[in-house]
């Protein structure tokens, strides 16, 4: 496993953050490494909002779900929106557009990790209610948000996210997500 980059060996979607200033021209290169990901035919269907001092950090803040309390504290929050005719409308009903968006938030984290920050992409928010607020448009997907700052200490985070900050990083055996040729004949009607 040494030659698997240390940004994406070592990357945690970890919640101990520091209320610490995330410089300009920081966010500026996780974004630009954002921007540069793959997309089909080079759509590039990713929209972000950056949310840092003021009206826009207080709104995401209240819409958080309670089970997000930690990331109240980050100097800057992102939202991920995208509309599907951005990008390509596959067979199947396959939208990319969403996959081209994680593809970029996964550069965002791996560039963070490289500038010793956590981007922690979230799901636990009041999505409607907070493209209203930003003004993004009804017709648009806010996928996500990413939670992004400096680490800190985890004396704010409750028993078990202090325990989760603390434990080993655990996947999956490789086996049961990776197939070589079809997918197998026992996990067909199990899944």
């Amino acid at each position: 496993m040494e030659k698997i980059l240390p940004e994406i060996q070592h990357r945690r979607a970890r919640r101990a953050l520091s209320a610490e200033e995330v410089p300009n021209d920081v966010l500026e290169r996780l974004l630009h490494a954002a921007t540069l990901s793959a997309s089909c035919f080079n759509n590039q269907p990713w929209r972000f909002v950056v949310l840092k001092k003021g009206y826009g950090i207080e709104r995401a803040r209240a819409r958080l779900s309670q089970g997000n309390y930690w990331a109240e504290t980050a100097p800057v929050i992102i939202g991920v929106a995208t509309r599907p005719d951005y990008d390509c409308d596959l067979d199947d009903g396959r939208q990319y557009a969403l996959f081209d968006c994680g593809m970029a938030v996964q550069n965002l984290q791996i560039q963070a990790q490289h500038e010793g920050l956590l981007a922690h992409p979230i799901a636990g928010f009041k999505a409607a209610e907070l493209k209203e607020d930003l003004g993004i448009p009804a017709d648009h997907i806010l996928i996500t948000l990413v939670v992004i700052g400096f680490p800190g200490t985890d004396n704010e985070l409750n028993d078990k996210h202090q325990e989760l900050e603390s434990s080993e990083r655990v996947r999956k055996d490789f086996d049961e997500v990776v197939f070589s040729g079809a997918w197998p004949a026992q996990t067909r009607s199990a899944e």
